[in-house]
Protein backbone atom coordinates (compact mmCIF):
# COMPACT_ATOMS: atom_id res chain seq x y z
CA UNK A 1 0.00 0.00 0.00
CA UNK A 2 1.29 3.44 -0.86
CA UNK A 3 2.27 5.40 2.24
CA UNK A 4 1.23 8.96 2.98
CA UNK A 5 4.85 10.00 2.63
CA UNK A 6 5.09 8.57 -0.89
CA UNK A 7 1.90 10.39 -1.84
CA UNK A 8 3.43 13.61 -0.55
CA UNK A 9 6.65 13.04 -2.49
CA UNK A 10 4.61 12.65 -5.69
CA UNK A 11 2.86 15.92 -4.88
CA UNK A 12 6.15 17.72 -4.35
CA UNK A 13 7.59 16.19 -7.49
CA UNK A 14 4.68 17.41 -9.58
CA UNK A 15 4.90 20.88 -8.07
CA UNK A 16 8.65 21.01 -8.60
CA UNK A 17 8.17 20.18 -12.26
CA UNK A 18 5.70 23.03 -12.66
CA UNK A 19 7.83 25.48 -10.67
CA UNK A 20 11.46 24.71 -11.46
CA UNK A 21 13.03 27.22 -9.07
CA UNK A 22 10.76 27.61 -6.07
CA UNK A 23 9.30 24.13 -6.50
CA UNK A 24 12.76 22.64 -6.49
CA UNK A 25 13.44 24.48 -3.26
CA UNK A 26 10.38 22.90 -1.71
CA UNK A 27 11.41 19.48 -2.93
CA UNK A 28 14.82 19.99 -1.37
CA UNK A 29 13.20 21.13 1.85
CA UNK A 30 11.00 18.04 1.86
CA UNK A 31 14.00 15.84 1.26
CA UNK A 32 15.71 17.16 4.38
CA UNK A 33 12.73 15.94 6.35
CA UNK A 34 13.87 12.40 5.56
CA UNK A 35 16.63 10.61 7.44
CA UNK A 36 19.44 12.40 5.55
CA UNK A 37 22.02 9.92 6.77
CA UNK A 38 24.37 7.70 4.80
CA UNK A 39 22.79 4.38 3.97
CA UNK A 40 19.30 5.48 5.01
CA UNK A 41 16.34 5.14 2.68
CA UNK A 42 15.31 8.59 1.40
CA UNK A 43 11.88 10.02 2.20
CA UNK A 44 11.22 7.49 4.96
CA UNK A 45 9.56 10.00 7.30
CA UNK A 46 6.21 11.65 6.68
CA UNK A 47 6.80 15.05 8.27
CA UNK A 48 3.35 16.24 7.19
CA UNK A 49 1.60 13.58 9.24
CA UNK A 50 3.81 12.36 12.10
CA UNK A 51 0.96 10.22 13.45
CA UNK A 52 1.93 7.66 10.82
CA UNK A 53 5.09 7.04 12.82
CA UNK A 54 3.63 7.37 16.30
CA UNK A 55 6.37 5.72 18.31
CA UNK A 56 7.05 7.84 21.37
CA UNK A 57 10.74 8.48 21.96
CA UNK A 58 12.16 7.30 25.26
CA UNK A 59 12.29 10.12 27.83
CA UNK A 60 15.72 11.68 28.08
CA UNK A 61 17.25 13.68 30.89
CA UNK A 62 16.85 17.31 29.92
CA UNK A 63 18.94 20.27 30.90
CA UNK A 64 16.86 22.88 32.68
CA UNK A 65 15.81 25.92 30.69
CA UNK A 66 16.95 28.70 32.98
CA UNK A 67 15.57 32.20 32.62
CA UNK A 68 12.56 31.36 30.45
CA UNK A 69 9.71 33.77 31.24
CA UNK A 70 7.47 33.15 28.24
CA UNK A 71 6.71 30.55 25.58
CA UNK A 72 5.52 31.19 22.04
CA UNK A 73 3.93 28.16 20.35
CA UNK A 74 3.53 27.32 16.72
CA UNK A 75 -0.11 26.51 16.02
CA UNK A 76 -0.59 24.16 13.08
CA UNK A 77 0.94 20.74 13.69
CA UNK A 78 2.03 21.74 17.21
CA UNK A 79 -1.12 22.74 19.08
CA UNK A 80 -3.70 21.86 16.41
CA UNK A 81 -3.79 18.64 14.41
CA UNK A 82 -4.10 19.72 10.78
CA UNK A 83 -4.97 16.16 9.82
CA UNK A 84 -8.09 16.15 11.95
CA UNK A 85 -9.77 17.32 8.70
CA UNK A 86 -9.13 13.91 7.14
CA UNK A 87 -12.43 12.43 8.33
CA UNK A 88 -14.40 15.23 6.69
CA UNK A 89 -12.32 14.92 3.53
CA UNK A 90 -13.21 11.24 3.42
CA UNK A 91 -16.90 11.94 4.08
CA UNK A 92 -17.05 14.39 1.18
CA UNK A 93 -14.77 12.43 -1.15
CA UNK A 94 -14.93 8.72 -0.27
CA UNK A 95 -11.69 6.92 -0.99
CA UNK A 96 -9.76 10.18 -1.36
CA UNK A 97 -9.83 11.62 2.16
CA UNK A 98 -6.25 10.92 3.20
CA UNK A 99 -4.83 11.92 -0.17
CA UNK A 100 -6.75 15.20 -0.16
CA UNK A 101 -5.69 16.07 3.40
CA UNK A 102 -2.06 15.30 2.57
CA UNK A 103 -2.04 17.28 -0.65
CA UNK A 104 -3.92 20.18 0.92
CA UNK A 105 -1.33 20.52 3.68
CA UNK A 106 1.56 20.19 1.22
CA UNK A 107 0.16 22.95 -0.98
CA UNK A 108 -0.56 25.15 2.02
CA UNK A 109 3.09 24.99 3.09
CA UNK A 110 4.31 25.39 -0.48
CA UNK A 111 2.18 28.45 -1.17
CA UNK A 112 3.25 30.17 2.05
CA UNK A 113 6.89 29.60 1.09
CA UNK A 114 6.42 30.72 -2.51
CA UNK A 115 4.48 33.85 -1.59
CA UNK A 116 7.21 34.85 0.85
CA UNK A 117 9.89 34.33 -1.80
CA UNK A 118 7.82 36.20 -4.38
CA UNK A 119 7.08 39.09 -2.03
CA UNK A 120 3.37 38.59 -2.75
CA UNK A 121 1.75 38.13 0.64
CA UNK A 122 -1.78 36.80 0.99
CA UNK A 123 -3.18 35.91 4.41
CA UNK A 124 -3.17 32.30 5.56
CA UNK A 125 -6.94 31.88 5.29
CA UNK A 126 -6.78 32.76 1.61
CA UNK A 127 -3.63 30.69 1.09
CA UNK A 128 -5.35 27.71 2.73
CA UNK A 129 -8.32 28.13 0.40
CA UNK A 130 -6.08 28.36 -2.67
CA UNK A 131 -4.25 25.23 -1.53
CA UNK A 132 -7.52 23.35 -1.13
CA UNK A 133 -8.69 24.31 -4.64
CA UNK A 134 -5.39 23.15 -6.14
CA UNK A 135 -5.32 19.93 -4.09
CA UNK A 136 -8.83 18.96 -5.16
CA UNK A 137 -8.11 19.78 -8.80
CA UNK A 138 -4.93 17.73 -8.72
CA UNK A 139 -6.93 14.72 -7.55
CA UNK A 140 -9.72 15.30 -10.06
CA UNK A 141 -12.30 15.97 -7.33
CA UNK A 142 -15.44 18.07 -7.74
CA UNK A 143 -14.95 20.76 -5.10
CA UNK A 144 -18.32 22.49 -5.11
CA UNK A 145 -18.69 25.79 -3.23
CA UNK A 146 -20.61 23.98 -0.50
CA UNK A 147 -17.88 21.35 -0.05
CA UNK A 148 -15.18 24.01 -0.10
CA UNK A 149 -16.98 25.99 2.60
CA UNK A 150 -17.35 22.92 4.84
CA UNK A 151 -13.68 22.03 4.55
CA UNK A 152 -12.54 25.59 5.15
CA UNK A 153 -14.77 25.93 8.22
CA UNK A 154 -13.16 22.76 9.58
CA UNK A 155 -9.90 24.69 9.86
CA UNK A 156 -11.58 26.87 12.47
CA UNK A 157 -12.29 23.86 14.70
CA UNK A 158 -9.18 21.71 14.33
CA UNK A 159 -8.67 19.21 17.13
CA UNK A 160 -5.92 19.97 19.62
CA UNK A 161 -3.38 17.26 20.40
CA UNK A 162 -4.16 15.57 23.75
CA UNK A 163 -1.02 16.90 25.47
CA UNK A 164 -1.80 20.53 24.65
CA UNK A 165 -4.22 21.61 27.35
CA UNK A 166 -2.49 19.86 30.28
CA UNK A 167 0.87 21.11 29.04
CA UNK A 168 -0.33 24.71 28.85
CA UNK A 169 -2.04 24.47 32.24
CA UNK A 170 1.17 23.26 33.88
CA UNK A 171 3.10 26.17 32.41
CA UNK A 172 0.43 28.66 33.54
CA UNK A 173 0.75 27.27 37.05
CA UNK A 174 4.43 28.24 36.94
CA UNK A 175 3.61 31.82 36.02
CA UNK A 176 4.99 31.62 32.48
CA UNK A 177 3.48 33.84 29.77
CA UNK A 178 1.98 31.88 26.88
CA UNK A 179 1.29 32.89 23.29
CA UNK A 180 0.70 31.50 19.82
CA UNK A 181 3.14 32.67 17.14
CA UNK A 182 1.83 31.40 13.85
CA UNK A 183 1.44 31.79 10.11
CA UNK A 184 -2.29 31.74 10.74
CA UNK A 185 -4.60 34.66 10.10
CA UNK A 186 -5.90 36.10 13.41
CA UNK A 187 -9.52 34.98 12.97
CA UNK A 188 -8.39 31.43 12.19
CA UNK A 189 -6.19 31.27 15.26
CA UNK A 190 -8.72 32.80 17.63
CA UNK A 191 -11.44 30.43 16.44
CA UNK A 192 -9.23 27.34 16.70
CA UNK A 193 -8.00 28.28 20.18
CA UNK A 194 -11.56 28.92 21.33
CA UNK A 195 -12.81 25.65 19.84
CA UNK A 196 -9.99 23.71 21.52
CA UNK A 197 -10.72 25.37 24.85
CA UNK A 198 -7.23 26.83 25.25
CA UNK A 199 -7.97 30.50 24.54
CA UNK A 200 -8.19 31.34 28.24
CA UNK A 201 -4.73 29.88 28.82
CA UNK A 202 -3.06 32.25 26.36
CA UNK A 203 -1.83 35.76 27.04
CA UNK A 204 -1.93 36.70 23.37
CA UNK A 205 -2.09 35.40 19.83
CA UNK A 206 0.56 36.68 17.44
CA UNK A 207 0.02 36.38 13.69
CA UNK A 208 2.40 36.93 10.80
CA UNK A 209 -0.18 39.39 9.50
CA UNK A 210 1.64 41.98 11.61
CA UNK A 211 4.66 41.76 9.28
CA UNK A 212 3.02 40.36 6.11
CA UNK A 213 5.48 37.52 5.53
CA UNK A 214 5.42 33.86 6.52
CA UNK A 215 7.84 31.72 8.49
CA UNK A 216 10.74 31.18 8.36
CA UNK A 217 11.44 34.89 8.00
CA UNK A 218 13.26 36.20 11.09
CA UNK A 219 10.78 39.09 11.09
CA UNK A 220 8.13 36.62 12.25
CA UNK A 221 10.15 35.25 15.16
CA UNK A 222 11.15 38.76 16.24
CA UNK A 223 7.48 39.41 16.99
CA UNK A 224 7.65 37.04 19.97
CA UNK A 225 9.83 39.03 22.37
CA UNK A 226 8.39 42.30 21.10
CA UNK A 227 4.77 41.38 21.78
CA UNK A 228 5.36 39.46 25.01
CA UNK A 229 7.58 42.16 26.47
CA UNK A 230 10.49 39.89 27.36
CA UNK A 231 14.13 39.77 26.41
CA UNK A 232 14.95 37.50 23.51
CA UNK A 233 16.88 35.20 25.87
CA UNK A 234 13.79 34.83 28.07
CA UNK A 235 11.50 33.56 25.30
CA UNK A 236 11.18 29.89 24.44
CA UNK A 237 9.80 29.01 21.01
CA UNK A 238 7.99 25.68 20.75
CA UNK A 239 7.15 23.76 17.58
CA UNK A 240 6.72 20.18 16.44
CA UNK A 241 7.86 21.23 12.96
CA UNK A 242 11.62 20.79 12.75
CA UNK A 243 11.95 23.38 9.97
CA UNK A 244 10.15 25.91 12.20
CA UNK A 245 12.50 25.17 15.07
CA UNK A 246 15.48 25.77 12.79
CA UNK A 247 14.01 29.09 11.67
CA UNK A 248 13.47 30.25 15.24
CA UNK A 249 16.93 29.15 16.33
CA UNK A 250 18.43 30.99 13.37
CA UNK A 251 16.59 34.11 14.57
CA UNK A 252 18.23 33.77 17.97
CA UNK A 253 15.43 32.26 20.06
CA UNK A 254 15.76 29.42 22.57
CA UNK A 255 13.97 26.55 20.88
CA UNK A 256 12.00 23.55 22.11
CA UNK A 257 11.24 20.85 19.56
CA UNK A 258 8.29 18.57 20.26
CA UNK A 259 9.53 15.46 18.53
CA UNK A 260 6.24 13.61 18.40
CA UNK A 261 7.88 10.70 16.59
CA UNK A 262 11.24 9.11 17.28
CA UNK A 263 11.49 8.48 13.52
CA UNK A 264 11.76 12.19 12.71
CA UNK A 265 15.32 13.55 12.43
CA UNK A 266 16.34 17.16 12.98
CA UNK A 267 16.78 19.36 9.93
CA UNK A 268 20.23 19.72 8.36
CA UNK A 269 20.16 23.52 8.45
CA UNK A 270 22.83 24.17 11.06
CA UNK A 271 20.40 25.23 13.80
CA UNK A 272 19.41 22.40 16.12
CA UNK A 273 16.81 22.66 18.87
CA UNK A 274 18.12 23.69 22.25
CA UNK A 275 15.72 21.26 23.95
CA UNK A 276 13.91 18.20 22.59
CA UNK A 277 10.77 16.77 24.21
CA UNK A 278 8.09 14.35 23.07
CA UNK A 279 5.06 16.23 24.44
CA UNK A 280 4.04 19.66 25.72
CA UNK A 281 3.63 18.19 29.18
CA UNK A 282 7.42 17.79 29.38
CA UNK A 283 8.03 21.54 29.16
CA UNK A 284 6.93 22.65 32.63
CA UNK A 285 9.50 20.56 34.53
CA UNK A 286 12.23 22.24 32.49
CA UNK A 287 11.37 25.74 33.70
CA UNK A 288 11.06 24.95 37.40
CA UNK A 289 8.40 25.55 39.98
Amino acid sequence: METGRRRFVKTVGAAAGALPVAGAGLAAAAATQGPGRAGAEPFAYDFLDPRRHQVAPAPLAQARAEGIEAFAFDAYGTLFDVFSVTALCEELFPGHGAALAQRWRAKQLQYSLLRSLMGRHRDFWLVTGDALVNAAAGLGLDLTPARRDRLMEAYLTLAAFPDVRPGLEALRDRGVKLAILSNGEPRMLEAAARSAGIDTLLDTIISVEEVKIFKVSPRVYNLGPERLGVDRSALGFVSSNAWDVAGAASAGLTTFWIQRSAAEPPEELGFDAHHVVSALTELAPLVGA
